[in-house]
């Protein structure tokens, strides 16, 4: 018979196996993915990597970008819903890919509302029109009357077709009475980028991406979708002042994974995440792209899908948008 002793210290090792293995297999154990649905450069990226700079001590791995550019989001949102439920493969959540394509085109492979699991809204940010310095207006009612004057003239490049950009101007077309050419591109960076060396004329987008080039005077604003008048373009008007109310919507940025995903684990990539945006350096990168910090529930995240992707399938409706 072994000594008490060793009866106490065998018995305290059996109990402490357990917890050992638990936490050895705790998540996360390894680098997590995130996919951003569109190419580099564009606000989703941009979003993307300042948080995932800041994330590895809260969460207690690397989070690696890793951009799967492609119909307007969907490519990238699709291989987010078939992932394993098991955290290692999480992907941003934008209106292009929740809302804006889903409406637009009945054949995407994936169902907004259920095959994802919303873990957090990240940021709120609005949407810009901005034309290349070479186009014959810098204000919005110039801008509108060339439009009109020339009718096909004019071309615009966007992340992809169905994307937020193409879906947002082409209800801006609609209720404008106006006619401009869709080029699709990869995602809103490749599209910015022709768009600053004028090769299109001008481009609806994520206003982070696109203000450096404004600030620059590489772009010029026309018109925003945002709540009221943006203090870093204080003559810009927003839709709503030009007319055009139901264009005047914002962009949401946010991170979920496939459906069917614990709560333990999207428990803790939430508080990773609100961690993360508490971070002063975080807050002051995300705001000065424009955007406003939103760090929501789950649930809220969830219902805020669901209404967007209401509004969109409405607004395809009403205008018979269709894919080109």
């Amino acid at each position: 018979m072994l000594p008490r002793r060793s009866l106490l210290a065998t018995a305290a090792l059996v109990v402490a196996v357990p917890g050992a293995a638990w936490a050895q297999s705790g998540y996360p154990n390894k680098p997590v993915r995130l996919i951003v649905p569109f190419a580099p450069g564009g606000t989703t990226d941009i979003i993307a990597r300042v948080v995932s700079e800041k994330i590895n001590a809260p969460l207690g791995q690397t989070l690696l970008v890793d951009n799967k550019a492609g119909g307007g989001g969907s490519i990238g949102a699709n291989e987010i819903a078939r992932a394993a439920p098991d955290g290692y493969t999480l992907g941003m959540a934008t209106v292009s890919t929740t809302a804006a394509n889903p409406a637009i085109n009945p054949k995407i492979a994936y169902n907004p509302i259920t095959d994802f699991t919303p873990i957090i809204n990240v940021a709120a940010t609005p949407n810009v029109i901005a034309v290349h310095p070479s186009f014959p207006a810098r204000d919005y009612k110039s801008f509108l009357a060339e439009l009109k004057k020339n009718p096909g003239k004019y071309s615009y490049g966007s992340s992809g077709t169905g994307g937020i950009g193409h879906l947002q101007m082409e209800l801006f077309k609609n209720l404008s009475g106006t006619f401009v050419t869709h080029i699709p591109y990869r995602g809103a960076g490749p599209a910015l980028n022709d768009t600053v060396a004028g090769q299109v004329p001008m481009i609806f987008d994520n206003l982070p991406s696109a203000l450096p080039f404004i600030q620059q005077g590489r772009l010029i604003a026309i018109v925003v979708a945002a709540p009221q008048r943006l203090a870093v373009l204080p003559n810009v008007p927003t839709f709503k002042e030009v007319g055009l109310e139901p264009v005047n919507r914002p962009a949401f940025y946010g991170i979920y994974g496939p459906r069917g995903m614990p709560k333990e684990i999207v428990d803790k990539v939430h508080d990773a995440v609100m961690k993360t945006l508490a971070d002063p350096a975080v807050k002051k990168r995300i705001e000065e792209t424009g955007s406003l910090i939103i760090g929501n529930t789950p649930e809220q995240f969830a219902a805020q899908i669901a209404a967007e992707f209401e509004v969109y399938k409405k607004v395809v409706a009403a205008q018979k948008l269709k894919l080109e």
